[in-house]
């Protein structure tokens, strides 16, 4: 048995009346990848905050290599080996790649900073993404790559342990195994991983030992080789993966969304397709495909070269002045891919972001804003969709990811829209929050909504679509039922754009 290079012990954590974490014990051996798994709330990063020093435990002990080790903060924990990357990414959109990734860890002589092109290259390479130009300010980037940069960060230190949470969420299957491939390299040189993931089938493929955390306490620990897929989701939340995409019983009726010939070159190449009522039609493809921006320009975010929608019984053509005033109008709404810049106001109150498309259903005639009536059709919103909350004025930041979205899901439901375009609607949350949303997706098909939604998580887009179409390189396949739909004739078209 490989010895704990770390260990933690019967740790406490409170927040107020809220326990975070109650007796919590974790055992990390050297060389290994060792997953946390948990809903969000589980307490997975209070623990892993505590262990790279953002936070001290109430009670309880640990200790590093056989030594104790109770550090006063990030900089001390990084001092000691151990350096966190998290979710939300925190790089410096104006500084370049090699600035990012250099950034805290600069090399000077006689106060002149010196480059470290050639340990930067090293640390990309390493990521598959040896090509990336070190001179491009991160801004420049896509979500996929800026994850990468962040992640070649934590590589360029010295690290004994590496915290990585959700690293993938935003990365294409391919830069998915590049990312393994590294984690693997890192294996083979002693450093050790604590990997945090709602993808279980990634935690099955890269991990090597599990903890599982419910409520702030453990619930089960083990080899991950082994452990099927269906035992950890009921670790994780007591249900079995039978229960993971609750199908509604609803009726696709007549075409209220038509979208032809999209033009936006090169992402989004002559795009044709209909959406019906009460239908959920899935949107697969690889990272970079275009399916991102599809969305967009008939949203009217982006601005298409060409091409026309039908919302309803509203004509659009688009183009430099089609912007998402006039489908939120006829009826249609967008949940964004990027939660924390474009899917809420994370500052403001959860009344102000679901009220906000909808302000004026709750204005005189004079536009006086009637609080009272915008107070109770937002908490109406906000429970309908099962949002966890103390009171509407929270900030949204005091939310978890899963409620966060609902936010979003809450203030497409307070506007009335009935034609739903839903990017990554689940990226980045737990599986309970997955299945509350996959819960209301099915509400909203019942009752005659049309629904798009776009995922990088197949299993999902076969558990609750009714049809499906795949990207490749900008053009969009016929749309066919999910039924003719295998995994692998999804992911024949998605790299092949044939079958």
């Amino acid at each position: 048995m490989i010895p704990a290079l770390l260990q933690m012990r019967a740790i406490h954590k409170r927040f107020d009346a809220v326990v975070a974490l109650n007796d919590v014990h974790l055992a990390v051996s050297t060389g290994t990848v060792h997953a946390i798994i948990g809903e969000n709330g589980a307490g997975k990063s209070t623990l892993m905050k505590i262990l790279s020093g953002s936070l001290k435990p109430d009670a309880g002990s640990m200790t590093l290599d056989g030594h104790n080790y109770a550090p006063d903060g990030p900089k001390q924990a990084s001092e000691a080996g151990i350096n966190m990357i998290y979710q939300e990414l925190t790089l410096a959109p104006h500084l370049t790649v090699e600035e990012n990734i250099t950034l805290g860890v600069e090399k000077q002589k006689f106060s002149i900073l010196h480059h470290q092109w050639r340990e930067v290259e090293e640390a990309l390479a390493m990521l598959g993404k040896s090509d990336l130009d070190l001179k491009t300010p991160v801004s420049q980037l896509s979500i996929g790559q800026q994850q990468l940069v962040e992640i070649a960060r934590a590589l360029l230190r010295k690290s004994r342990i590496i915290i990585m949470d959700e690293p993938t969420s935003s990365l294409s299957a391919e830069d998915t195994q590049y990312l393994f491939a590294a984690i693997n390299r890192l294996k083979q040189k002693d450093i050790t991983i604590i990997y945090i993931s709602h993808f279980l089938e990634e935690i099955q493929q890269i991990a090597d030992d599990y903890t599982v955390l419910r409520d702030g306490e453990n619930v089960a620990s083990g080899k991950t080789r082994g452990t099927t897929l269906s035992q950890l989701v009921t670790y994780m939340v007591g249900r079995s993966l039978d229960e993971m995409f609750p199908r509604k019983p609803h009726q696709i009726g007549t075409k209220i969304f038509s979208a032809k010939n999209i033009h936006h070159p090169p992402k989004v190449n002559h795009v044709t397709f209909d959406l019906h009522s009460g239908e959920i039609l899935g949107i697969a493809g690889l990272v970079g495909a275009g399916r991102t921006e599809m969305l967009r320009c008939i949203y009217g975010l982006d601005g298409a070269k060409s091409g026309a929608i039908r919302v309803h019984d509203k004509n659009f053509r688009l183009g430099s002045r089609h912007f998402p005033g006039r489908p939120l109008k006829a009826g249609m709404s967008m949940l964004s891919e990027n939660r924390k810049e474009e899917g809420v106001a994370i500052t403001l109150p959860i009344r102000d972001n679901i009220s906000c498309s909808s302000l004026k259903n709750f204005a005189d005639k004079l536009g006086r804003l009637k609080l009272k009536k915008e107070s109770r059709m937002v908490t109406k919103a906000a429970n309908r969709v099962t949002m966890k909350y103390n009171t509407i004025m929270d900030p949204v930041f005091s939310l978890s990811g899963g409620n966060q979205q609902k936010v979003a899901l809450a203030r497409i439901l307070l506007d009335g829209s009935t034609v739903l375009l839903l990017d990554e609607p689940t990226r980045g949350i737990d599986v309970n929050s997955k299945v509350e949303i996959y819960t209301l997706i099915g509400q909203f098909s019942q009752q005659g909504y049309g629904i798009i939604i776009v995922s990088s998580y197949l299993p999902e887009l076969f558990g609750i679509c009714d049809s499906l179409a795949v990207c490749y390189r900008g053009t969009l396949s016929q749309t066919r039922p999910i039924s003719e739909w295998t995994e692998e004739s999804v992911m024949t078209w998605a790299t092949t754009g044939k079958l």
